[in-house]
């Protein structure tokens, strides 16, 4: 029997046809077209392309125009019914959607090639081009190539449309702590913008005892406290509030709120501890100065030089209260220092710092310089005070002590002056800065005036403690020249190897990635 024969008419060859069928005889020759009547090789349908495209459109019933819906705030596409996508420009991500607002239409046809061609990227129009392939009259296969143009709609998405309309969040982590200076809060925001914590932060609120995170999702929420619970020693308490109820689906809507209470000590504070708690610690005097607060509470004894970390857990079982506060440091000046070498401690006692000098110091206010009056201590500043130097410090042989712990030490235990550090010339430390640090953008209600003063010391404090800058991202200021690690005065600066060039990654129209040098 001789094999029934199938051809292939082809938009980009006019004149020329491809056969699917068995060993073809050189001896074959040309019929003419049933309906034009010009030679044609023979095929199935006895028609030339052009005749037969006249009787028929493989592509009918396949739109040639269609609309996609793209939210411009969140610049997302949405994918029926209801899941909102991310796509760059002629990505295969976008190409996957267009072709699944199709599908129904290419159910009758064979796709054989799909691809975007250029457009203007603000043109709202997204071309694409198609080949698709279809068996028609007596057998014969009909390709075809066209374009269907895509219009871009703009339409907001729930997310966004619940942020304009001001009920957007779905669950809040409130984060506070009750002390007069926010060291910890401005090391806190260093944290997360350091591990990217913000990224699925809708909103931040700033208050005057801490901040608010608003998240459009609990689980965004929950990764926030678990993180918190991790870098600063905090203690956490869950609530929610029924929002709406739906009685056909048995649906509940809520609003989720996660309080976050820091402990009250910050830097450069003096606390008391307890008898019981200071025994445990390795027999440590009562009066401690906290050196940083990371994920525990660092303690220094100034008289023996140990250290102690008390974590959450131990601070909410045994709290202790701040004496003094970094806003009542009063300005000494050194008179003469002699440096202890034959300390003693007792048995049981803790681990004694490396990185600090015990000394008997002599100093004087400098608001008193008239008077004779001075006062000795002992600091754990030897190894940075000289006779002539100024050094901060709080003084308790002229308050008067509020504190169940402190009114039960003897008087002979509490000492006259507790310094806490070495003083610098403020105005020079801050002109020859050459770094910067980034900050969370955040809305500001109810601020202090000093938080400007505050934000200073806590530079200060990242230039003199090199373990806390290890946790922050420092970034170079290209306006300022790096010198060297101390300036005239002996001020402790940050140097080069420790910063960071400041680099802004962003997407261009197209969607490729696009890197951009951001200098003041």
């Amino acid at each position: 029997m001789k094999e029934q024969s199938r051809c292939i008419f082809s938009d980009s060859d006019f004149n020329r046809m491809e056969y699917m069928k068995g060993p073809a005889t050189s001896s074959q020759g040309n019929i003419l077209c049933c309906q034009c009547g010009i030679p044609i090789p023979p095929n199935p349908a006895n028609m030339c392309v052009a005749c037969l495209r006249t009787q028929v459109d493989i592509s009918e019933g396949i739109p040639k125009q269609v609309s996609v819906h793209f939210c411009k705030q969140c610049e997302r596409y949405l994918q029926p019914p209801g899941t909102w996508i991310q796509c760059a420009l002629e990505s295969r991500e976008l190409l996957t959607l267009c072709l699944k607002k199709l599908k129904a239409s290419l159910s009758k046809v064979r796709l054989i090639d799909a691809g975007f061609i250029w457009t203007e990227p603000h043109s709202k129009r997204l071309k694409l081009k198609m080949t698709i392939q279809k068996e028609v009259i007596n057998g014969a296969i009909l390709q075809q190539v066209f374009v269907v143009d895509f219009v871009v709609q703009a339409q907001m998405c729930d997310d966004c449309h619940r942020v304009e309309a001001k009920d957007f969040w779905k669950a809040v982590v409130q984060v506070r702590q009750k002390v007069l200076h926010k060291k910890t809060f401005y090391y806190l925001e260093q944290i997360i913008l350091k591990h990217r914590l913000h990224q699925n932060t809708l909103r931040v609120k700033e208050i005057n005892d801490g901040l608010d995170f608003y998240y459009a999702s609990k689980q965004h929420a929950h990764k926030m406290v678990e993180f918190l619970q991790c870098t600063v020693p905090c203690r956490s308490k869950a609530s929610q509030r029924l929002i709406s109820h739906d009685v056909h689906t048995n649906a509940y809507n809520y609003k989720s709120t996660f309080s976050m209470e820091i402990v009250p000590i910050c830097k450069d504070n003096l606390v008391c501890l307890s008898p019981k708690l200071a025994q445990s610690l390795g027999n440590m005097n009562q009066l401690c100065v906290c050196v940083r607060v990371t994920s525990t509470i660092h303690l220094i004894d100034p008289s023996t030089l140990q250290i102690a970390e008390v974590d959450g857990n131990t601070y909410w079982r045994q709290p202790f209260h701040s004496l003094f506060h970094p806003k009542q440091l009063e300005e000494f000046i050194v008179i003469d220092t002699d440096v202890v070498t034959d300390l003693k401690l007792g048995a049981g006692a803790g681990i004694r710092s490396n990185k600090h000098t015990l000394a008997e110091v002599w100093v004087q206010k400098t608001s008193e310089m008239n008077t004779n009056q001075q006062y000795h201590c002992r600091t754990h500043l030897g190894h940075l005070l000289n006779p002539g130097d100024l050094v901060q410090g709080f003084d308790l042989a002229n308050c008067n002590l509020n504190d169940e712990f402190i009114n039960k030490m003897k008087p002979h235990h509490i000492p006259d002056v507790v310094l806490i550090k070495k003083s610098y010339d403020r105005t020079r430390r801050q002109r020859r800065r050459n770094w910067k640090l980034k900050e969370l953008e955040r809305d500001r209600e109810g601020m202090d005036t000093d938080d400007e003063r505050q934000y200073q010391d806590f530079l200060e404090d990242l230039e003199e403690d090199e373990l806390i800058r290890k946790n922050v991202n420092i970034y170079k200021k290209a306006d300022i020249a790096v010198e060297s690690d101390t300036d005239e005065e002996g001020a402790p600066r940050i140097s080069l190897a420790e910063m960071l060039e400041d680099l802004h990654i962003s997407h261009d129209a197209t969607g490729g990635e696009g890197t951009e040098m951001l200098t003041e």
